[in-house]
């Protein structure tokens, strides 16, 4: 492959000019749903109305030229933007407010700095990273932040002021203050959602959250709105963003932003990562994670440099540019031109926009996030996966977004040790047609009389080796008849330590000193070449290792030389 083939993306190797004219329609239909969207975010980032689009300008195009995924989209995300104003308020920098110059430059630090996180993971390979927060904990994760999002924009939407503290004390405050709530705000807002919810009802394609922003703009002007207590957003800096490194940031500031950006890191490359296979399984398409966690540094860098906050992987947004059959990048492209022309020519309209209607428009993104649906499937497959997605949850809105992200990787983590260390293990038995039969290991249950056919449905390793042996040991006590042959199918074992190994030779060792013959079926190549490096069957007989467990049932019942211990 030359160097220019590896430098141009593929889909634009294999773009078909027939193509185009969807592209670009779906592409300014997703510019007209993403525009008032990405606004919303700031609120959420407690930036500048402007930042939210710059999200959608060079970062999108960066990942369109550098990432993998055909249809991804990328910009303003809500979680990573409440991790990132979480984060922010907790540093404690003083003078550091929400919505100023300083504020922006830290918003733009954390994304440089998160950008380098995910060229690192890119050189490393670590698009598996991703894999460690589990669609449940991302579920309570998400509905975690939507409960945030939506709550917090109660006092927009109502036009009293917002409570300080934590979020048992902000709600307390907003319900007391409930008897101040103007009515010309709520008006406001109740219209936008009204529009946004009834447009979904009509037709899920019509642009509602549009709408309420053109109409509410025509009629804060009519009405001259603010002069009856709406908050309207003032002006609106326009104009290309600024290029270059943030103002009045040094190399030493790094350090304090590395735990918020090590957050979006995470959530980023594990929300991107799964939104990018979902849709590529969805057209049969392969998609090469690790090449997008490029595209996302790169985006990230770009937004670090362009005077905004941390870009994410968009399932929203991706969604509804598959809904309009976009075919390529080029869609994306399309609207950060369409958004290109909004930032140059159109922003002064927006200086008499009530904030009660961004705040209806992000109330309904963080009732989206809220996946009850999702929770349900999830208590109905596994409880202990709900109770997490749910601690999860709670976490993220009682106490914080960032302290949230770092619990769903922990307990992401403690799951995937706690399954590996109490998988589920089986008695094989063998039909009447000599099929394997598979029951749970029970104590006082055997495969046949004298016979133990032992399947452990994991890996073998230092956590759960004791546990493998003192359930064998516990089978053998209470087998109705005495044990002559344990057969270990080896099946669903593809590895083990040094520590695993070490138990299993001396179950090995026990065995023998009890008369009783040990067998290995079904072993797979890489794990026998584990085991005769690991020197674990030095004093096995290798004449009991058979192909399959049928194959090994069969020299059982050949077997009539081994007396019952």
């Amino acid at each position: 492959m030359s160097v220019l083939t590896r430098i141009v993306p593929e889909w634009i190797r294999h773009y078909k000019i027939s193509w185009l004219s969807v592209d670009v329609l779906a592409g300014v239909t997703l510019a007209a749903v993403a525009v008032p969207e990405v606004m919303g975010y700031t609120s959420i980032a407690q930036t500048p109305v402007i930042t939210g689009l710059y999200t959608i300008i060079f970062p999108t195009i960066v990942f369109a030229l550098l990432g993998s995924s055909r249809l991804l989209v990328v910009g303003a995300d809500s979680a990573t933007a409440a991790i990132l104003a979480a984060g922010l308020a907790g540093l404690g920098i003083s003078g550091l407010s929400p919505n100023s110059s300083e504020w922006v430059a830290w918003t733009s630090l954390v994304a440089l700095v998160c950008g380098a996180m995910l060229i690192l993971a890119r050189v490393l390979r670590l698009g598996f990273l991703g894999d460690f927060l589990s669609a449940s904990v991302l579920i309570g994760f998400l509905t975690g932040v939507g409960i945030s999002v939506l709550t917090g924009q109660l006092p927009d939407l109502l036009g009293i002021p917002k409570g300080t503290g934590n979020w048992f004390a902000q709600q307390w405050s907003t319900l007391t203050h409930l008897t101040d709530a103007s009515l010309w705000t709520v008006a406001f807002a109740a219209g936008t959602l009204v529009i946004i919810v009834g447009g979904k009802l009509i037709n899920p394609k019509i642009p509602g959250a549009v709408i309420a922003v053109v109409l509410s703009i025509i009629l804060s002007n009519v009405l001259d709105a603010s002069s009856h207590g709406v908050a309207v957003i003032g002006p609106v800096q326009g104009g290309m963003p600024p290029f270059g490194l943030p103002q009045g940031i040094d190399l030493s500031d790094i350090p304090a932003v590395m735990g918020v950006a090590l957050s979006c890191f995470f959530l980023i490359i594990a929300q991107s990562a799964a939104t990018s296979r979902s849709f590529a399984m969805k057209h049969s398409e392969r998609v090469d994670v690790n090449k997008d966690i490029l595209g996302l540094a790169g985006a990230n860098i770009a937004a670090g440099l362009t005077g905004t906050f941390v870009v994410n992987g968009s399932p929203t947004k991706t969604e509804i540019l598959d809904e309009q059959r976009g075919r390529s990048q080029m869609a994306n492209i399309t609207m950060s031109l369409v958004v290109i022309v909004v930032v140059l020519f159109l922003t002064r309209y927006l200086t008499n926009m009530p904030v009660a209607v961004l705040a209806a428009i992000v109330f309904m993104i963080g009732l989206g996030l809220v996946d009850l649906k999702g929770l349900r499937r999830i208590r109905a497959a596994r409880i202990s996966e709900f109770v997490i997605a749910l601690v999860t949850a709670i976490v993220v809105f009682a106490w914080g977004v960032e302290q949230g992200i770092i619990l769903a990787i922990a307990l992401s983590v403690i799951e995937l040790v706690r399954r590996a260390y109490t998988p589920t293990d089986f008695l094989v038995g063998v039909d009447k047609d000599g099929e394997p039969t598979y029951t749970p290991a029970e104590p006082g249950s055997e495969s046949l009389p004298g016979l133990l056919v032992f399947r452990f449905d994991s890996r073998l390793f230092y956590a759960n080796a004791s546990l493998f042996v003192d359930r064998i040991q516990e089978l053998i006590a209470a087998a109705p008849s005495d044990v002559r042959w344990l057969i270990l199918d080896c099946s669903s074992i593809g590895d083990i330590d040094y520590s695993a190994s070490l138990n299993l030779a001396g179950l090995i060792e026990a065995l023998h000193a009890e008369k009783r013959i040990f067998a290995l079926a079904d072993v797979d190549p890489t794990l026998m070449q584990v085991l005769t490096k690991l020197e674990t069957l030095e004093h096995f007989d290798n004449a009991h290792i058979y192909p399959t467990v049928q194959e090994a049932v069969a020299a059982f019942r050949a077997d009539t030389t081994t007396p019952a211990p």
